[in-house]
């Protein structure tokens, strides 16, 4: 029977879509992004909605505000909605309210990173990354008391240091990036990378090993460092600092500043995330400009 092929809009949205998603990890592939998406099915199917929802609220703000069709279409503006759409699915219970929740928050994530992406192309300014994820999460986590959501519930596990539990925190970390804490999940995200590009694959596996050496080297918390929660900034500061090849120590000093920032977060009562990565890639990049050898300022912001 003859189909009709994709009306090209349609293809455009869905291209947009799967693109936000390997975005998180600074990859634009849609195929990689379709690998996401069913790991997120696999690992943690309670948060997928949340996801998707996430993403295409980020994506219509850019669309309804005709922010630049390319960037768009790359899905810069959609990577930053899926996380906070993940983030506020794995911290509280289903409702109709955490739904217009995530609506509102994914699109104002947009208005945020448009002004930041003309920053870094005009101005020279540093990558905004995950910053829009970051900053409108520690708020709506604040906000979670206030407007009564229910905190969904927190399954405790623990883990062993041994030939088991330790190699796997590798794979585990990776995950993390996507609050997905399930080895089988984790070992689909890595999946994904490896269909991105072998490097990108590669330095995701190298970011997250060494992240997980360095914490236990310097004596961080164990479940935490089994857990992945260190490995998840080591994977994204490798991906993002790794592709300067000349330069190598670069990632293992982004890393190193990544594991040795995370505990101050904790000081201060507000759950990591991803603003280890945030921060030891700015100071790399502040260091490198210092020093003469930073690289013109690239459109990417993630």
């Amino acid at each position: 029977m003859y189909r009709l092929p994709l009306r090209p809009e349609v293809r455009s949205w869905a291209s947009a879509q799967l693109n936000g998603f390997s975005q998180i990890f600074l990859q634009r592939h849609p195929a990689c992004g379709a690998l996401i998406l069913l790991a997120i099915a696999v690992g943690a199917p309670n948060l997928l909605g949340g996801a998707l929802l996430g993403g295409a609220a980020s994506w219509l703000t850019a669309v309804r505000r005709r922010y630049a069709p390319a960037d768009i279409e790359a899905g810069l503006y959609g990577y930053n909605g899926v996380l906070l759409g993940l983030l506020l699915s794995a911290r509280f219970e289903p409702s109709l309210y955490l739904a217009l929740l995530i609506l509102c928050a994914s699109g104002l994530s947009s208005l945020v990173l448009n002004p930041l992406l003309k920053a870094v192309r005009q101005h020279n300014w540093l990558p905004a990354y995950t910053a829009p994820f970051v900053g409108l999460g520690w708020l709506l986590l604040a906000l979670g008391g206030p407007l009564e959501l229910a905190p969904a519930p927190m399954i405790a596990t623990t883990l062993q240091f041994g030939w088991v539990d330790t190699p796997l925190a590798i794979v585990r970390g990776i995950g993390q990036v996507i609050f997905l804490d399930q080895p089988i999940a984790g070992a689909l995200v890595i999946g994904a990378l490896f269909l991105a590009g072998w490097r990108v694959g590669v330095w995701a596996l190298l970011g997250s090993g060494t992240a997980l050496a360095l914490a236990l080297l310097q004596g961080m918390p164990m479940q935490a460092v089994l857990a992945g929660l260190f490995s998840l900034n080591g994977a994204l500061i490798a991906l993002a600092l790794g592709k300067d090849l000349r330069r190598p120590w670069c990632a293992l000093a982004g890393i190193l500043l990544g594991v040795a920032l995370q505990p101050g977060f904790a000081a201060l009562g507000l759950p990591a995330m991803t603003a280890p990565f945030i921060l030891a890639c700015w100071l790399v990049l502040v260091t490198k400009r210092m020093m003469g050898l930073a690289q013109p300022a690239q459109s990417r912001t993630q």
